[in-house]
Protein backbone atom coordinates (compact mmCIF):
# COMPACT_ATOMS: atom_id res chain seq x y z
CA UNK A 1 0.00 0.00 0.00
CA UNK A 2 2.85 2.83 0.36
CA UNK A 3 3.41 3.00 -3.29
CA UNK A 4 -0.12 3.72 -4.23
CA UNK A 5 0.02 6.01 -6.76
CA UNK A 6 -2.92 8.54 -6.13
CA UNK A 7 -0.88 9.44 -3.28
CA UNK A 8 2.24 10.03 -4.90
CA UNK A 9 3.15 13.96 -5.15
CA UNK A 10 -0.20 14.72 -3.24
CA UNK A 11 0.33 12.81 0.30
CA UNK A 12 3.90 11.65 -0.28
CA UNK A 13 6.82 13.02 -1.75
CA UNK A 14 7.20 11.84 -5.35
CA UNK A 15 9.67 10.52 -6.92
CA UNK A 16 11.26 8.65 -4.33
CA UNK A 17 13.73 5.68 -4.79
CA UNK A 18 12.00 2.39 -3.32
CA UNK A 19 14.65 2.55 -0.34
CA UNK A 20 12.24 5.62 0.79
CA UNK A 21 9.02 4.93 -0.19
CA UNK A 22 8.03 3.21 2.98
CA UNK A 23 9.75 5.24 5.56
CA UNK A 24 7.81 8.17 3.86
CA UNK A 25 4.69 6.31 4.49
CA UNK A 26 5.55 5.63 8.11
CA UNK A 27 4.96 9.23 8.73
CA UNK A 28 1.91 9.10 8.13
CA UNK A 29 0.68 5.57 10.02
CA UNK A 30 2.81 3.52 12.13
CA UNK A 31 1.23 0.53 10.35
CA UNK A 32 0.44 -1.17 7.21
CA UNK A 33 -1.07 -4.22 5.31
CA UNK A 34 1.72 -6.36 3.54
CA UNK A 35 -0.58 -7.35 0.84
CA UNK A 36 2.00 -7.70 -2.13
CA UNK A 37 3.56 -10.30 -0.27
CA UNK A 38 -0.08 -12.60 -1.44
CA UNK A 39 0.82 -12.40 -4.80
CA UNK A 40 4.64 -13.37 -4.91
CA UNK A 41 7.22 -14.03 -1.98
CA UNK A 42 9.18 -10.76 -1.51
CA UNK A 43 13.23 -10.77 -1.96
CA UNK A 44 14.92 -11.11 1.23
CA UNK A 45 16.94 -8.15 -0.13
CA UNK A 46 13.38 -6.01 -0.63
CA UNK A 47 12.22 -7.13 3.05
CA UNK A 48 15.93 -6.19 4.43
CA UNK A 49 15.43 -2.67 2.56
CA UNK A 50 11.79 -2.41 4.42
CA UNK A 51 13.04 -2.90 7.97
CA UNK A 52 15.82 -0.25 7.59
CA UNK A 53 13.21 2.45 6.38
CA UNK A 54 10.83 1.76 9.91
CA UNK A 55 11.44 1.77 13.62
CA UNK A 56 11.14 -1.97 15.22
CA UNK A 57 7.81 -0.61 16.89
CA UNK A 58 6.23 0.14 13.06
CA UNK A 59 3.58 -2.54 12.26
CA UNK A 60 3.44 -4.89 9.22
CA UNK A 61 0.63 -7.21 8.61
CA UNK A 62 2.06 -9.60 6.36
CA UNK A 63 0.06 -11.39 4.06
CA UNK A 64 0.33 -15.37 3.16
CA UNK A 65 0.74 -16.32 -0.47
CA UNK A 66 -1.74 -17.22 -2.37
CA UNK A 67 0.09 -20.04 -2.80
CA UNK A 68 -0.01 -21.46 0.55
CA UNK A 69 -3.52 -20.01 1.29
CA UNK A 70 -5.49 -20.30 -2.52
CA UNK A 71 -3.68 -22.65 -4.16
CA UNK A 72 -2.43 -25.66 -2.02
CA UNK A 73 -5.42 -24.43 0.97
CA UNK A 74 -2.91 -24.97 3.56
CA UNK A 75 -1.88 -28.39 2.42
CA UNK A 76 1.42 -29.47 0.94
CA UNK A 77 2.79 -26.22 1.19
CA UNK A 78 5.90 -26.97 3.22
CA UNK A 79 8.79 -25.58 0.79
CA UNK A 80 6.37 -22.12 -0.17
CA UNK A 81 6.00 -21.54 4.07
CA UNK A 82 9.74 -21.83 4.14
CA UNK A 83 10.58 -19.89 1.70
CA UNK A 84 8.48 -16.99 2.76
CA UNK A 85 9.78 -17.16 6.39
CA UNK A 86 13.09 -17.25 5.30
CA UNK A 87 12.41 -13.94 3.31
CA UNK A 88 10.24 -11.59 6.07
CA UNK A 89 13.01 -12.76 8.69
CA UNK A 90 14.80 -9.44 8.21
CA UNK A 91 11.63 -7.78 9.47
CA UNK A 92 11.97 -8.65 13.19
CA UNK A 93 9.53 -7.22 15.62
CA UNK A 94 8.21 -5.25 12.84
CA UNK A 95 6.09 -8.28 11.41
CA UNK A 96 3.31 -7.42 14.05
CA UNK A 97 1.19 -10.58 12.16
CA UNK A 98 1.24 -12.86 9.74
CA UNK A 99 -1.89 -12.76 8.07
CA UNK A 100 -3.54 -16.03 6.46
CA UNK A 101 -6.29 -14.72 4.42
CA UNK A 102 -8.73 -17.83 3.25
CA UNK A 103 -10.97 -18.03 0.18
CA UNK A 104 -14.56 -18.17 0.37
CA UNK A 105 -14.45 -21.70 -0.78
CA UNK A 106 -13.00 -22.57 2.39
CA UNK A 107 -15.69 -23.81 4.84
CA UNK A 108 -16.32 -24.96 8.36
CA UNK A 109 -15.37 -28.34 7.02
CA UNK A 110 -11.90 -27.55 6.67
CA UNK A 111 -11.04 -26.46 10.40
CA UNK A 112 -9.61 -29.28 10.76
CA UNK A 113 -6.75 -28.20 7.98
CA UNK A 114 -6.09 -24.68 9.46
CA UNK A 115 -6.04 -26.09 13.04
CA UNK A 116 -3.16 -28.47 11.71
CA UNK A 117 -0.98 -25.66 10.26
CA UNK A 118 -1.49 -23.42 12.80
CA UNK A 119 -0.21 -25.91 14.91
CA UNK A 120 2.87 -26.41 12.55
CA UNK A 121 3.80 -22.47 12.19
CA UNK A 122 6.63 -21.24 14.28
CA UNK A 123 6.01 -19.92 17.55
CA UNK A 124 8.45 -17.04 16.69
CA UNK A 125 5.40 -14.81 15.14
CA UNK A 126 1.69 -14.02 15.92
CA UNK A 127 -1.12 -14.79 13.29
CA UNK A 128 -3.84 -13.77 12.29
CA UNK A 129 -6.80 -15.57 10.07
CA UNK A 130 -9.36 -14.02 7.99
CA UNK A 131 -12.32 -15.84 6.67
CA UNK A 132 -15.09 -15.44 4.11
CA UNK A 133 -17.36 -18.18 3.65
CA UNK A 134 -20.63 -16.72 5.15
CA UNK A 135 -21.22 -19.92 7.54
CA UNK A 136 -18.69 -18.69 10.10
CA UNK A 137 -20.49 -15.36 10.36
CA UNK A 138 -24.46 -16.84 10.09
CA UNK A 139 -23.63 -20.07 11.66
CA UNK A 140 -23.38 -19.72 15.57
CA UNK A 141 -22.01 -23.08 15.89
CA UNK A 142 -19.44 -22.79 12.82
CA UNK A 143 -18.26 -19.09 14.57
CA UNK A 144 -17.42 -21.01 17.97
CA UNK A 145 -15.38 -23.74 16.42
CA UNK A 146 -13.51 -21.48 14.27
CA UNK A 147 -12.96 -19.04 17.43
CA UNK A 148 -11.73 -22.33 19.31
CA UNK A 149 -9.05 -23.59 16.68
CA UNK A 150 -8.16 -19.69 16.58
CA UNK A 151 -7.68 -19.02 20.45
CA UNK A 152 -6.15 -22.52 20.69
CA UNK A 153 -3.28 -21.40 18.36
CA UNK A 154 -3.69 -18.27 20.01
CA UNK A 155 -4.25 -16.92 16.75
CA UNK A 156 -6.34 -13.48 16.10
CA UNK A 157 -9.86 -13.51 13.73
CA UNK A 158 -9.64 -10.22 11.40
CA UNK A 159 -13.10 -8.69 10.05
CA UNK A 160 -13.28 -7.22 7.22
CA UNK A 161 -16.25 -5.15 7.78
CA UNK A 162 -17.67 -3.95 4.16
CA UNK A 163 -21.30 -3.13 5.95
CA UNK A 164 -20.74 0.66 4.80
CA UNK A 165 -20.02 -0.11 0.77
CA UNK A 166 -23.16 -2.48 0.24
CA UNK A 167 -25.39 -0.21 2.50
CA UNK A 168 -26.62 1.16 -0.81
CA UNK A 169 -25.92 1.46 -4.17
CA UNK A 170 -22.32 2.26 -5.65
CA UNK A 171 -22.13 5.87 -6.65
CA UNK A 172 -18.02 5.95 -8.38
CA UNK A 173 -16.33 3.81 -10.62
CA UNK A 174 -14.46 2.45 -8.07
CA UNK A 175 -17.06 1.60 -6.29
CA UNK A 176 -19.01 -0.56 -8.71
CA UNK A 177 -15.90 -2.27 -9.01
CA UNK A 178 -15.34 -2.99 -5.37
CA UNK A 179 -19.27 -4.12 -5.60
CA UNK A 180 -17.89 -7.48 -7.74
CA UNK A 181 -15.29 -8.16 -6.02
CA UNK A 182 -15.62 -7.24 -2.40
CA UNK A 183 -17.28 -9.83 -0.33
CA UNK A 184 -20.28 -8.96 1.66
CA UNK A 185 -19.43 -9.47 5.40
CA UNK A 186 -21.35 -8.53 8.08
CA UNK A 187 -19.51 -6.35 10.93
CA UNK A 188 -17.82 -8.80 13.52
CA UNK A 189 -15.97 -7.27 16.56
CA UNK A 190 -15.08 -9.47 19.17
CA UNK A 191 -11.24 -9.80 19.94
CA UNK A 192 -9.43 -13.16 20.78
CA UNK A 193 -6.24 -11.76 21.60
CA UNK A 194 -4.64 -8.64 22.86
CA UNK A 195 -3.49 -7.39 19.46
CA UNK A 196 -7.03 -7.10 17.13
CA UNK A 197 -6.91 -6.30 13.75
CA UNK A 198 -9.83 -4.63 11.98
CA UNK A 199 -10.15 -4.18 8.16
CA UNK A 200 -12.48 -2.03 7.37
CA UNK A 201 -13.84 -0.78 3.90
CA UNK A 202 -16.15 2.34 3.34
CA UNK A 203 -17.15 4.43 0.37
CA UNK A 204 -15.55 7.04 -1.82
CA UNK A 205 -17.71 9.75 0.06
CA UNK A 206 -15.76 10.66 2.95
CA UNK A 207 -18.82 11.40 5.20
CA UNK A 208 -20.03 8.11 4.42
CA UNK A 209 -17.09 6.31 5.18
CA UNK A 210 -17.18 8.46 8.78
CA UNK A 211 -20.30 7.19 9.58
CA UNK A 212 -19.73 3.90 8.79
CA UNK A 213 -17.17 3.73 10.97
CA UNK A 214 -18.43 4.96 13.85
CA UNK A 215 -19.45 1.51 16.45
CA UNK A 216 -15.46 0.96 15.67
CA UNK A 217 -14.90 3.89 17.58
CA UNK A 218 -16.05 2.57 20.30
CA UNK A 219 -14.75 -1.04 20.11
CA UNK A 220 -11.64 0.62 19.38
CA UNK A 221 -11.76 2.76 22.58
CA UNK A 222 -12.88 -0.47 24.76
CA UNK A 223 -10.11 -2.96 23.55
CA UNK A 224 -7.57 0.11 24.34
CA UNK A 225 -9.44 0.75 27.96
CA UNK A 226 -8.88 -3.39 28.42
CA UNK A 227 -5.23 -3.02 27.54
CA UNK A 228 -5.68 -4.43 23.59
CA UNK A 229 -3.04 -2.92 21.55
CA UNK A 230 -5.49 -2.82 18.31
CA UNK A 231 -4.47 -1.91 14.45
CA UNK A 232 -7.27 -0.69 12.47
CA UNK A 233 -6.70 -0.21 8.69
CA UNK A 234 -9.36 2.04 6.52
CA UNK A 235 -9.88 1.39 3.24
CA UNK A 236 -12.09 3.13 0.27
CA UNK A 237 -12.95 1.77 -2.98
CA UNK A 238 -10.29 3.62 -4.40
CA UNK A 239 -8.37 4.42 -1.49
CA UNK A 240 -6.91 7.69 -2.51
CA UNK A 241 -7.88 9.98 1.07
CA UNK A 242 -6.80 6.41 2.77
CA UNK A 243 -4.07 8.07 4.12
CA UNK A 244 -6.32 10.59 5.74
CA UNK A 245 -8.60 8.79 6.57
CA UNK A 246 -6.93 6.32 8.85
CA UNK A 247 -5.60 9.41 10.65
CA UNK A 248 -9.22 10.93 10.99
CA UNK A 249 -9.95 7.39 12.57
CA UNK A 250 -7.08 7.97 14.95
CA UNK A 251 -8.04 11.31 15.73
CA UNK A 252 -11.73 10.18 16.54
CA UNK A 253 -10.58 7.83 18.99
CA UNK A 254 -8.09 9.95 20.55
CA UNK A 255 -10.77 12.17 21.38
CA UNK A 256 -12.62 9.38 23.33
CA UNK A 257 -9.27 8.82 25.00
CA UNK A 258 -6.83 11.45 25.17
CA UNK A 259 -4.20 9.39 26.22
CA UNK A 260 -3.55 7.75 22.98
CA UNK A 261 -0.37 8.79 21.63
CA UNK A 262 -0.37 10.83 18.65
CA UNK A 263 0.53 10.06 15.20
CA UNK A 264 3.80 10.98 13.80
CA UNK A 265 3.87 14.29 11.42
CA UNK A 266 3.62 13.59 8.11
CA UNK A 267 7.03 14.39 5.89
CA UNK A 268 5.36 17.65 3.84
CA UNK A 269 5.09 17.47 -0.09
CA UNK A 270 7.24 19.37 -1.64
CA UNK A 271 6.22 21.54 -4.44
CA UNK A 272 7.46 21.25 -7.92
CA UNK A 273 9.21 23.79 -9.27
CA UNK A 274 10.82 24.28 -12.70
CA UNK A 275 14.74 25.05 -11.53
Amino acid sequence: MWTHKPWQGRLLPHPLPPGERLRAYATWCNAVEGNTTFYATPARSAVESWARQVAPDFRLVVKLPRAITHERRLTGADEELRSFLEAIEPLGPRAHALWVQLPGSFTPADLGVLAGFLRRLPAAYRYAVEVRHRAFFDDARSEGLLERVLSGAGAEWIPFDTTALFQSPPTSDAEREAWTKKPRMPRRSRALTDRPIVRYLGRDDTARTVEGWQQWIGTVTGWLREGRSPTVFIHTPDNADALTLARRFHDDVRACLPEVEPLPQPTPVEPLTLF
